[in-house]
């Protein structure tokens, strides 16, 4: 499980290491959850165009969570796309 940004906020960002094998139709993704990496993890879509998008609130973060979360994503979307490619090209 990689760690891919710093705690902000009490949340956690990270990639599952095994969840790109072999599906390389669903879009770049981080997780997110509070205080420490869970299965359940709320998942944003890092588009094509740049655009972030909620795939699930699997951490039941609040609303404000939600949304400092995406424009945390934002601001940091070149570090999570290197290190995404980085990662996964690499398997």
């Amino acid at each position: 499980m990689p760690k891919v940004l710093q705690d902000f906020l009490g949340l956690v960002f990270f990639f599952w290491s095994n969840e790109f094998s072999g599906n390389r139709t669903e879009p770049v993704h981080i997780h997110v959850s509070k205080g420490k990496q869970t299965a359940n993890a709320t998942k944003f879509w890092i588009l094509p165009n740049g655009d972030i998008e909620l795939a699930h609130n699997g951490s039941d973060l609040t609303a404000a969570e939600l949304k400092k979360a995406a424009e945390y994503i934002k601001a940091n979307r070149s570090t999570i796309l290197t290190a995404w490619y980085n990662f996964f090209e690499s398997l």
